[in-house]
């Protein structure tokens, strides 16, 4: 993690050779932290971690150079870039075009966003945009673990918070997010 850093800060200074050695070091970070994620999901997913990770990654540097503002900013940009590829497929799946139709889902059972059903994925975006209005550091914080699997240490360093803070910030957040999801299922 500390190498990340270094290639961030000689990124910033100027350093072009920085940025190639960057990108392959992150990207099997999050290649990992995708693969041991979906892992957890039932068998016949669409999306391999693999591929999900491939979207994100050329979202980012897709785009052209970027500032990054040190790791906890690179680390939110691609949970976010992984969230709206999520969102995206679901919408997909979920549009009439394709042949998608709604299922109801025992929100007891859900515990993350990346189940496969896309209607509990939509609704957990649409909550999460109004919970980014109230907490901004919150969404960030369930971005992270929510769309990439981070732990809640390593997101808590991420987003430069104590652990405590980022322990009684998610409980209240999945609290939170649970009951808007249910107003709209």
């Amino acid at each position: 993690m500390a190498e990340v850093t270094q290639l961030l800060s000689a990124i910033d200074a100027g350093n072009p050779k920085a940025a190639e050695a960057l990108l392959p070091l992150v990207y099997e970070e999050l290649r990992k932290l995708a693969a041991a994620r979906m892992s957890a999901l039932p068998p016949g997913q669409t999306l391999q971690a693999t591929a999900l990770v491939h979207e994100a990654y050329v979202r980012l540097i897709g785009s052209g150079p970027q500032e990054w503002n040190g790791r906890g900013h690179f680390f939110s940009a691609a949970a976010e870039a992984m969230r709206r590829i999520l969102v995206e497929r679901a919408r997909q799946k979920a549009s009439q075009k394709r042949g998608g139709g709604f299922k109801r889902v025992d929100l007891d059972c859900v515990d993350l966003a990346m189940d496969s059903n896309s209607d509990v994925l939509l609704a957990l975006d649409e909550a999460l945009q109004r919970y980014a209005l109230k907490d901004p550091q919150g969404a960030e914080l369930i971005k992270l673990r929510f769309f990439i699997g981070v732990p809640n240490h390593q997101a808590a360093a991420i987003l430069g918070i104590p652990e405590r803070t980022a322990k009684r910030t998610w409980a209240f957040a999945r609290a939170w997010l649970m009951r808007e999801m249910q107003k709209s299922l």
